[in-house]
C-alpha cells in the first residue's frame, strides 16, 4: 500500500493518495484548499493515476478542490448523501465566524458525484476502502477502513484526530451523534489500527483508546445517547 499526503490550504488539510503502490492508479482523499498543483506534483512524483476523488464529509476546507480536480482528471466524486448540499452552498455549513468570508462563493458540483453508504466497499485503483457513517461533526461524515499490509487503516477525517475529535459546533454537528460515532465506528477498531486524519499527524486507535478524553467520554456514554 501507497500513501502520500500533504496539508492543503490555510486549514492545513491532508490530503491523501492512495494506491497498491509507485506508477499504480490512485484514489483521491479530500482535496481542500489550493489542492490542485500540490496534488498534482505529488501524483507525477510516484507515476499515480487518480481514477476517483473520496470525501470524508463536505466541509469547504476538504471539498475546495474537488471540481477542478476532478474535471481536469475526467474522474468522479463520492460523497454521503446527507452532506450533498454543502458543495453548492458553503457558507450555509460554516457559522457566523466563517461564513461572511465565504458569503456568495459557489462552488458547483463535479459532474459525476456518487453517494456513499454506509458499509459500502469501494473497489477502487486496487483497493479496497469500507465505508463507515460517523456523523456527528457533520450529518453525513464517514470514515474509511482499509488494509495496510502491516497494520488496518482508517481514514478519518474530522471525526477522530491525534489527542482530539472534530468540532461540532457547526450546522449540522452534534455531540450526541459525535458520541454515538466513536463508540460505535471508532472505538471498536483493533489498537493497532492507523489513524490517517484530516488534520495533524496520524496516530493509532490504540494511543487514542489510552490518552484521547473525548474517546473516554464515548467509551463511557451509555448505549442509548446518540442516535
Amino acid at each position: 500500500m501507497l500513501i502520500r499526503s500533504f496539508p492543503a490550504g490555510a486549514f492545513g488539510t491532508n490530503c491523501y493518495a492512495v494506491a497498491s503502490g509507485p506508477g499504480q492508479e490512485c484514489v483521491v482523499v479530500d482535496p481542500g484548499m489550493d489542492a490542485v498543483e500540490p496534488l498534482a506534483r505529488l501524483l507525477a512524483e510516484d507515476g499515480l493515476k487518480p481514477v476517483a476523488v473520496v470525501l470524508t464529509h463536505g466541509h469547504l476546507d476538504h471539498t475546495f478542490s474537488v471540481l477542478p480536480v476532478c474535471d481536469g482528471y475526467d474522474i468522479p466524486a463520492y460523497l454521503h448523501p446527507d452532506d450533498s448540499g454543502m458543495l453548492s452552498d458553503p457558507a450555509r455549513w460554516h457559522g457566523p465566524a466563517l461564513a461572511p468570508l465565504i458569503t456568495g462563493v459557489r462552488l458547483p458540483d463535479p459532474s459525476d458525484v456518487k453517494s456513499l453508504d454506509d458499509g459500502a466497499v469501494l473497489s477502487l485503483a486496487g483497493v479496497d476502502l469500507t465505508v463507515r457513517h460517523a456523523p456527528g461533526h457533520t450529518q453525513g461524515s464517514v470514515v474509511f477502513e482499509l488494509d495496510l499490509g502491516e497494520a488496518p487503516g482508517l481514514l478519518a477525517g474530522d471525526v477522530l484526530f491525534a489527542g482530539s475529535v472534530g468540532r461540532v459546533d457547526l450546522p449540522g454537528g452534534s455531540w450526541d451523534a459525535m458520541l454515538s460515532s466513536l463508540r460505535d465506528v471508532v472505538l471498536p477498531l483493533a489498537d493497532e489500527t492507523v489513524v490517517l486524519p484530516g488534520h495533524g499527524p496520524a496516530t493509532t486507535i490504540g494511543r487514542e483508546r489510552a490518552t484521547n478524553p473525548y474517546l473516554a467520554e464515548a467509551a463511557a456514554a451509555p448505549k442509548g445517547r446518540g442516535l
